[in-house]
């Protein structure tokens, strides 16, 4: 039996296993912590915590689920790859790292899940071993090992409460100046996990691994631990921090919507989209709904999911050719991978009854009934019609059109394993947002808004359909003149935030010791300092030994000259 099937059927009996434990944990009320004691040092307890409430084992059921779908399509997609044992035992300790974290109310756990997170990260994303994958796996690594230290001084902090067991302080100690320092190391190790701006640039680098990865990791698992933790920690954030943290997310949202539309790669306009919804996200937890929050990462995992399987899937068949500019027409030679894309795209979008949609809306109309500026307000429904922009963009280029490929390439629709995969998850997209919605609301939201309120995201779509089919139609030939103006360049480019934190972080700081190196230390230090002393010296004493190589009559002479100078000055 395959490696491939063996873990799929252990993750998916695990995940089917976790669901029904959610479910019997959400009608009961249930909320188990359980602590294994590792050992004893005089007085001092080794303990380890696990906490089981009906939030962790959703999350970890979503997790496991697409992980295995996610695995069993590995599966054809690594066809062929001589070391695809490593690369499915990579993904299988992602996922338990994922695990960890979930299950984690202890601050020493969630950084032992949070650093395998960030370690397997870096082994997967170099995973095909060329020069742009070592440059994207350390950005990565390097980015994320910004949180690592905020959670450490974090872990250092909470010592003042007496353990690490933070799921006990977060009420207790909402006011105190301790917990908002915690609080504040929290979502900083948070913003660099979920890639929130000024830490964005590690996201769409990170497309450089496995198409599988990239479902795994975008969807569930790494860029949502971030999320995960804020969610965790909401009780003890401060109103002044929640301000903060809405400002940042907001920025995100509308930054990566905005680059999604001048990107041309497949993979990463999706990655851009994962990153706007994950500002998403945060801006709803810190307007304080926290359970919304984690009703949209769950949907959002779903459909995430599947785009980058049906993005793999085209790029698999195009020869590993990613440029959405050689596509066109694809719905003629793969119907059933493109209707899987378009499904995944119009929930993305918050088609009505899609599983999008009821996390979206509802985070629209809340947010619409909340007290807050004119810029959030914007900021929110300007980047829904951004979404849908470059959705309809991406459709656009791919289905519409002639095929724009210099050859045919493998493009028919046989790669059966990937389909079932793909088929694993379509259902869950189409019905798990009312299943959700069903389950974790116990009352129904009443929203009463104004018609004008009610239809805005509506129009705001039509809006965003209209722009991002005018907008594709500019030039569709490879050299793009809409991007060679300057200002949609620094949109498309996140805004410089890759030439800023990643040419601004390594590059000119190398350069710069290099110019330090040659004019101080090999320069006015070298002169001025050893170098100059030592050929003193030498110079002193290769006079002296002239002088020494003499007869012993030049001695004598030489101190009567001293004894007279001597005397001279006596007198």
């Amino acid at each position: 039996m395959k490696i491939c099937n063996i873990y799929f059927s252990l993750l998916f009996l695990m995940s089917l296993m976790s669901f029904i434990f959610s479910v019997m944990f959400m009608i009961n009320d249930y909320c188990f912590i359980i602590e294994y004691n590792l050992m004893n040092i005089n007085s001092m307890n080794l303990v380890m915590s696990m906490l089981f409430d009906w939030m962790s084992l959703l999350f970890m059921s979503f997790v496991l689920y697409i992980s295995s779908m996610v695995i069993f399509y590995s599966d054809e997609y690594m066809h062929g790859d001589i070391y695809i044992h490593r690369f499915i035992l990579l993904v299988v300790m992602f996922v338990l790292s994922m695990m960890l974290l979930i299950i984690s109310p202890n601050l020493i756990s969630i950084l032992l899940g949070w650093d395998g997170l960030g370690l397997i990260s870096y082994c997967l994303v170099i995973y095909y071993q060329n020069l742009k994958s070592f440059n994207s796996g350390m950005l990565t690594a390097l980015s994320n090992r910004i949180g690592d230290v905020a959670l450490l001084m974090a872990i250092a902090w909470i010592m003042n409460f007496g353990s690490w067991n933070f799921i006990y302080y977060l009420e207790f100690c909402k006011n105190n100046y301790i917990m908002d320092l915690i609080s504040l190391f929290v979502i900083l190790a948070a913003m660099t996990k979920s890639a929130q701006i000024p830490f964005s640039s590690w996201l769409p680098a990170a497309m450089a691994a496995p198409t599988p990865v990239s479902a795994l990791v975008h969807s569930s698992t790494l860029v949502t631990a971030g999320v995960y933790l804020l969610i965790r920690f909401n009780f003890a954030f401060s109103d002044k921090m929640m301000f903060m943290l809405l400002l940042i997310a907001s920025m995100t949202m509308f930054m990566s919507g905005l680059g999604a539309n001048f990107e041309f790669d497949l993979k990463k306009i999706i990655a851009l989209s994962t990153l706007s919804q994950l500002g998403l996200m945060m801006s709803i937890l810190a307007l304080g709904s926290y359970k919304l929050a984690f009703f949209h990462l769950l949907t959002h995992a779903l459909f995430k999911a599947l785009l980058f399987m049906c993005a793999g899937n085209f790029i698999h068949s195009m020869i590993n050719y990613q440029d959405i500019r050689f596509m066109g027409s694809m719905i003629s030679f793969m119907p059933l991978t493109c209707i899987f894309f378009n499904i995944c795209n119009l929930a993305l979008c918050g088609l009505p009854f899609l599983s999008g949609f009821y996390s979206k809306d509802l985070v629209l109309e809340i947010m619409s009934m909340s007290y807050l500026n004119i810029y959030i307000y914007m900021i929110f429904y300007i980047s829904v019609g951004l979404t849908v922009c470059y959705s309809f963009r991406l459709v656009y280029y791919t289905m519409m059109g002639e095929y724009n490929f210099n050859s045919l390439g493998n493009l028919l629709e046989c790669n059966f394993i990937m389909l079932k995969g793909m088929t694993g998850l379509i259902f869950l997209v189409i019905i798990g947002g009312s299943m959700l919605s069903w389950l974790m609301f116990s009352s129904m939201y009443f929203i009463y808004l104004p018609f004008f309120l009610k239809i805005f995201a509506l129009i705001m779509i039509i809006m965003g359909i209209w722009l991002g089919m005018e907008l594709s139609k500019f030039k569709l030939f490879y050299l793009n003149k809409s991007l060679s103006f300057k200002y949609v360049y620094f949109m498309g480019m996140m805004w410089n935030m890759p030439i800023i934190f990643t040419l601004g972080v390594n590059y000119y700081p190398i350069i710069l010791g290099d110019y330090y190196k040659s004019i101080i230390d090999q320069g006015w230090l070298e002169y001025y300092g050893s170098k100059n002393l030592s050929s003193s010296i030498i110079f002193s004493s290769m006079k002296l030994q002239n002088l020494f190589n003499n007869h012993l009559k030049i001695y004598f002479l030489l101190m009567i000259m001293w004894i007279i100078f001597l005397l001279m000055n006596v007198f």
